[in-house]
Order: C-alpha cells, then sequence, then structure tokens
C-alpha cells in the first residue's frame, strides 16, 4: 500500500476514533479518561477489566461503545452456580413440553459479536474463568460439532467488589489475558453528581445509547486496521531501552531506588510484568501515538497507558493482596517517576 494511501487512512480513522469518543461522552458524563482509554483498547484489540462500583455505568458505557462501532453487544452475570456450557447454550422445555436448545450469549451473534461483558466475572467458579479465558485467546470456541469463530469480539469484564462469600478471584495468570485494568469511579465534580442524580435523562439508560451516533467503526474492519497503524508507528533504539527499563523495574524495584511510604518494597512483589504485558503496554502506546498524530513513539504514549496495562499484572505477596489496588497504583507511580526518562531527540 502506497504511503499516501496509508496516511489518508490513518487520518481518516483517526477522525473516526475522536468521534467515536466525541458521542460516548455525549451521554456518559465524567468518565473521559475511561472512555479514552477503552477507545485505545479498541483499536489495540485488548480485552479490558472495568473497576468500579455497582450503578455507575458500566453497562451504559459498553452499550454506547457498541452503537458506536458496530457489531453485536452480548452480556452474561457471574453467580457461584454459572456452568461453562452456559457460555455457549441453554437448554429449556419448548411450548409442545421437550427440551430445547438455543445458543447462548458466546454464540448467538456468530461473527458480529463485537462487545462482550462478563459481569461480576469474579462470581463465577474458575472452571467458567477457564473457558472465557481461551475463547479470549483464541477468539473461537467449538459446540454442536462445529467451530464457531468469533474475530472480532473484545471482552470487558467487572468484579464483585464487595462481596467476598461465594466469590473466586482471578488469579495473576489470569488477570494477564487483559491489556487493561480501567477504573470507572463516581465523578468527583458535585455539578455532575447533581445531574447525575437530578437530570431524568441519566435514568433511561436505553434513550441514552440511543443518542451516540450508530456505525461510526466499522467493527469487521478493526483487526487489519489495527495490523496498518501497529506497523506504522515507529520506535527508536533509546525507547526501546526505557521500555526494558520500566520492565526490570516491575520486577525488580530496589533496584532502581524504588520506595513506599508503608510497604517494605523487597517484600512485596512476587513477580512483575509479563512479556506479554510489556508487548500490549506498546501496542497501546502505538495507539496513543496515533491519535495524538504521531508516528513515532515517545516516553509520553508509554505513560499514558502504564498504569492501566501493568498495575493489575503485578503479583504481590499473599499478606498485600488486600491492598492490591493502591498499592499497584502507588507503585506503578513511582516506577514512572524513577526510572530516568530519555531526552528527546
Amino acid at each position: 500500500m502506497k504511503t499516501a494511501t496509508i496516511d489518508h487512512q490513518l487520518a481518516d480513522w483517526r477522525d473516526k476514533a475522536l468521534k467515536l469518543e466525541s458521542e460516548v461522552k455525549k451521554v456518559i458524563v465524567g468518565q473521559d479518561k475511561a472512555i479514552k482509554l477503552m477507545n485505545i483498547a479498541i483499536f489495540a484489540r485488548g480485552h479490558v477489566l472495568l473497576e468500579g462500583g455497582v450503578g455507575v455505568g458500566k453497562t451504559t458505557l459498553l452499550q454506547s461503545i457498541t452503537r458506536g462501532i458496530g457489531g453485536a453487544y452480548e452480556r452474561i452475570e457471574g453467580t457461584v452456580d454459572l456452568m461453562p456450557n452456559d457460555l455457549i447454550y441453554h437448554t429449556f422445555l419448548g411450548s409442545d413440553g421437550r427440551p430445547q436448545i438455543d445458543e447462548g450469549p458466546l454464540l448467538r451473534a456468530g461473527e458480529n459479536l463485537s462487545v462482550f461483558f462478563f459481569n461480576e466475572i469474579n462470581r463465577a467458579r474458575p472452571q467458567v474463568h477457564a473457558l472465557m479465558l481461551r475463547v479470549m485467546a483464541e477468539r473461537h470456541v467449538t459446540a454442536f460439532r462445529r467451530e464457531y469463530r468469533l474475530p472480532h469480539m473484545l471482552v470487558f469484564a467487572d468484579r464483585n467488589q464487595v462481596e467476598k462469600n461465594e466469590t473466586f478471584e482471578i488469579p495473576s495468570a489470569a488477570r494477564d489475558r487483559f491489556m487493561m485494568e480501567i477504573p470507572i469511579e463516581i465523578p468527583e465534580d458535585r455539578e455532575i453528581r447533581k445531574s447525575l442524580i437530578f437530570n431524568t435523562r441519566f435514568q433511561h439508560a436505553e434513550k441514552l445509547t440511543q443518542q451516540v451516533e450508530s456505525d461510526i467503526l466499522h467493527f469487521d474492519q478493526l483487526n487489519d486496521f489495527s495490523d496498518t497503524l501497529q506497523e506504522h508507528i515507529q520506535t527508536s533504539d533509546v525507547i526501546e531501552d526505557y521500555a526494558l527499563d520500566l520492565w526490570e523495574a516491575t520486577q525488580n524495584p530496589v533496584k532502581y531506588g524504588i520506595k513506599l511510604d508503608t510497604v517494605d518494597v523487597s517484600k512485596l512483589i512476587q513477580a512483575g510484568a509479563s512479556p506479554r504485558g510489556m508487548g500490549m503496554l506498546l501496542k497501546a502506546a502505538r495507539v496513543h501515538a496515533w491519535m495524538m498524530q504521531r508516528e513515532n513513539l515517545y516516553p509520553e504514549d508509554i505513560h499514558a497507558v502504564f498504569h492501566e496495562i501493568i498495575s493489575h499484572r503485578l503479583a504481590f505477596n499473599s499478606m498485600y493482596e488486600s491492598r492490591r489496588t493502591a498499592l499497584a497504583r502507588e507503585l506503578s507511580g513511582h516506577i514512572l517517576s524513577q526510572v530516568a526518562v530519555p531526552a528527546r531527540t
């Protein structure tokens, strides 16, 4: 493909990406950073963990994004009695009293499935996690003696962070399958809070999502475009060395002089970021560089996505797991501040 054609394609899709953000922001207020990060994940083709309490608008946000990118949206609720097969099919008695089988949420839309939301994934058992993680990695599943392809599917999952009984936390190796963990928090701005409570438009989620322009992106073209984007954004030896330093700092923060106020860092880390995690970091950073109309990767592109990609990958000693979210954020922040940033050439 000629350079001029690629440049035109990159610019055209950038306009669409920014329009998607703008459209979603019209109906989802106080979540600008989360929307931008989810947009980056879409173009980097990475699955996402959503961090946040109940009733903060995660479902409305995902439905709005799905409307903008096109394709089908499916959802399943995590429960302690959920079985792996419930993702694929469900059985019921038909009007004639005979057992019937229908395709489940993973199969219903076929190759048109673009967004799959697993609500409260930690309330499902590890056997369910195992199937979900395999489908996320392979993007296909075998059922009814045939293979179902899910080439365009992105998985978004959140966790019940209130109840501890009958929950099954996702282990570090499983969290590594998710590109990002993005917080969806209650906005701090008082006027936004007032609007969310008293403005009746926010009480009708379906009407809200209908305000988003449909099919801004072509969901079934995102994989190919993502490959083009990744090939176009260039890195330098200096940036590659900087990324390696950051990686080493997640594995051995003491080496880089990193200290935390309340925890001995030498006793905190069990394992740092994985090679897959660092690959995802650079992939997302390239998307950020493209959105900023750059053709070369800069440190600020890595910084823009570092917390959300690295924090949930840090494996802590068990005594610190109850404080994981705060400690992981604090540690990743210290890594960025302590590891020397290369000068821009």
